[in-house]
């Protein structure tokens, strides 16, 4: 079964994080998607840019509404992702807490919803 694990962390954190904490993080993550990889797990994942690239889309009254920025006002921003295949829910929730982000963010584990594709 497919997993998304999305990484919530502070945008805030990491700007203010010292070079050397930030590249030994970033070594971190590069050791965790290798281990995702060499398990045959790793389906996809990628980090996004920060949130202030985002634009939300909203139809209200027919109109399509456009604004900068994330849907919701939050603490902690979605910072990326890993797209994994898994047994179950359990094997998901061991590989989210693995992640580097779970020491200072939250991690989201959500099941992607299976649609059949017409033939």
């Amino acid at each position: 079964m497919q997993y998304l694990v999305l990484i919530y962390d502070n945008e805030q954190v990491w700007n203010d994080m010292p070079q050397e904490k930030s590249q030994k993080l970033f070594g971190d993550y590069m050791a965790y998607t290798q281990e995702l990889s060499k398990a045959g797990v790793l389906r996809g994942g990628d980090a996004l840019k920060p949130v202030a690239t985002a634009t939300t889309v909203r139809i209200r009254d027919g109109k399509t509404l456009t604004t900068d920025g994330p849907f919701a006002e939050t603490k902690e921003q979605l910072g990326g992702y890993y797209l994994i295949d898994v047994a179950n829910l359990e094997d998901a929730l061991k590989w989210a807490a693995k992640c580097p982000s779970a020491a200072f963010g939250s991690i989201e584990v959500r099941p992607v919803m299976s649609i059949d594709k017409p033939a």
